[in-house]
């Protein structure tokens, strides 16, 4: 049975400053939540012509400037061939050189942001590369349906740009396809050309709104319904679902002025929930999730569960309810980079497999991409979260900095 998820779009306010609250809901409880900020946009997907300020060579990285006083690491190591502007001399990347970057994540806990070099454009099924590539399929799609999208694809694969196929294309039509590819094309194309007579510093490309990128990622076959208050937001999205062909019946707009949507769905209590280190489990156990410079720890306790069954029968059940609410916690909290989990310990290697691959089915509901890596002989599980945004409570942190300013 599919896990069907609400979106709900609302303003709130967060320190005293009016936020833009996009909650996604599945199974009753928020899984994702991310604060938008109305004053300003922000800057992740966007292209501009940057310039070399400095080269790292022990590193294998360059310093490049985006904008007066936006300074992004960049990664020398990375295949994509630098789209150049204006370049000083040719051979190696120099400083001074001016070329196209696109911004692939925030700064986060005091970081540059870093850009790259393969400008992408997402679509609902697609997402055109400048770096050619074989095709890429996302990892939720099953053999047949790659088999079927790549007999559909193969005869119109561009010649000068890679694409990935996302897990919405499952359902899409040749025509919808080609259509789609079509049009990612003609952006790329348009954001190269366009670079040649625009000054150092400019934005070549904006990406979208940060509330339609989390509707942009969210598995449109599981989406049931997309719900504001705020009418600007309603018809904003109103014109997104238009041009991509989404059905317009999933978009409702909430009128109750008595109850707002964030207090229906109890979202400050969800922001609590989001930075509060301990979380309790339904059976009475409890998690303990702490954030450190270099790693997310997070220890699974027993607490007040209570089983007549034998000790190994409970530490297996307790581990995999403990799995399903870690995966919740880590996109609900945007948690990334190295995590470390000390699950109760197992004897039987069995149960342990059995713990991994249903952490790792729970992580795959996540559009950010989520690995287990292994288990240590010291039985702590190490799982990956590619690194995009900032953890919420970052965020969170920001806003209570900025408003006592």
């Amino acid at each position: 049975m599919r896990k069907l998820s609400k979106l709900i779009l609302t303003p709130m306010d967060i320190s005293g400053r009016k936020r833009l609250a996009a909650a996604l809901v599945q199974d009753g409880r928020v899984c994702q939540l991310d604060l938008c900020r109305f004053e300003h946009k922000n800057i992740l997907g966007n292209i501009y012509v940057g310039k070399v300020k400095n080269i790292a060579e022990n590193i294998r990285a360059a310093f490049i400037e985006i904008a007066d006083g936006i300074m992004c690491y960049y990664s020398m190591d990375e295949k994509a061939i630098p789209i150049y502007t204006n370049r000083k001399k040719n051979g190696k990347l120099k400083p001074g050189d001016e070329l196209l970057v696109q911004v692939c994540r925030e700064p986060i806990r005091g970081k540059l942001p870093c850009v790259t070099c393969d400008l992408n454009f997402s679509g609902r099924y697609l997402v055109v590369t400048a770096l050619k590539a074989v095709p890429g399929f996302s990892g939720k799609l099953n053999a047949e349906e790659k088999k079927r999208l790549k007999e559909i694809l193969s005869p119109i694969l561009p010649d000068d740009a890679g694409i990935i196929v996302r897990t919405n294309s499952r359902n899409a039509s040749e025509e919808e396809l080609q259509s789609e590819l079509e049009r990612l094309m003609k952006c790329l194309h348009q954001v190269k050309e366009k670079a040649l007579t625009r000054t150092c510093f400019s934005l070549i490309h904006e990406n979208l709104p940060e509330y339609l990128q989390v509707l942009q990622n969210v598995y449109e076959q599981d989406l049931d319904e997309i719900v504001t208050d705020d009418r600007e937001l309603c018809d904003q999205v109103s014109r997104y679902l238009e041009y991509y062909g989404m059905p317009a019946d999933k978009l409702r707009f909430y009128e109750d002025k008595l109850l707002p949507l964030s207090r229906l769905y109890s979202l400050e209590s969800v922001l609590k929930e989001a930075v509060s280190e301990k979380v309790w489990l339904k059976s009475g156990a409890f998690l303990v999730i702490q954030q450190t410079e270099a790693f997310v720890s997070v220890d699974v306790n027993t607490g007040k569960y209570t089983s007549k069954k034998d000790s190994q029968e409970t530490f297996r059940k307790i581990n995999l309810e403990a799995a399903k609410e870690i995966a919740r916690q880590l996109r609900l909290r945007n948690l990334s980079g190295m995590i470390l989990i000390d699950f109760i310990n197992l004897k039987e290697q069995k149960d342990k497999d059995e713990l991994l691959q249903a952490l790792q089915r729970y992580l795959n509901q996540d559009p950010v991409k989520g690995n287990v890596v292994d288990i240590t002989k010291l039985n702590i599980v190490e799982v990956t979260r590619k690194k995009i945004r900032k953890s919420l409570a970052e965020e969170l942190r920001e806003e209570y900095q900025e408003s006592v300013r």
